[in-house]
């Protein structure tokens, strides 16, 4: 079987996830989409792993979801501590956060 439809796939995955990012202003949109991204590019990974005929890459797409579930549980929380402070939850009035 052929790898072009998980290749299509994935940057179809990826062009969502990067366009999510540009015409969103709510960061728990952004976070989702940045999560699209990055499991767009573990898709890749596992498709060009499974064409060449080895693991590696399905063994740096799962060290690329531990580091998503870490990036995630940092952004979560920012936006918690930000909720919280009665901060309005646009990442344009976010720009400048100041202590």
């Amino acid at each position: 079987m052929s790898i072009d439809w998980f290749i299509v796939l994935s940057a179809l995955l990826f062009a969502t996830g990067a366009l999510g990012i540009l015409l969103r202003r709510s960061p728990m949109v952004i976070l989702l989409c940045l999560e699209l991204m990055l499991n767009a590019g573990n898709l890749a990974l596992v498709a060009f792993s499974r064409m060449v005929g080895n693991g590696q890459g399905q063994v740096f797409a799962v060290i690329v979801m531990v580091i998503a579930a870490c990036e995630v549980v940092v952004g979560l929380g920012l936006i918690v501590a930000i909720f919280r402070r009665r901060i309005p939850l646009n990442v344009d009035d976010l720009r400048e956060l100041r202590g």
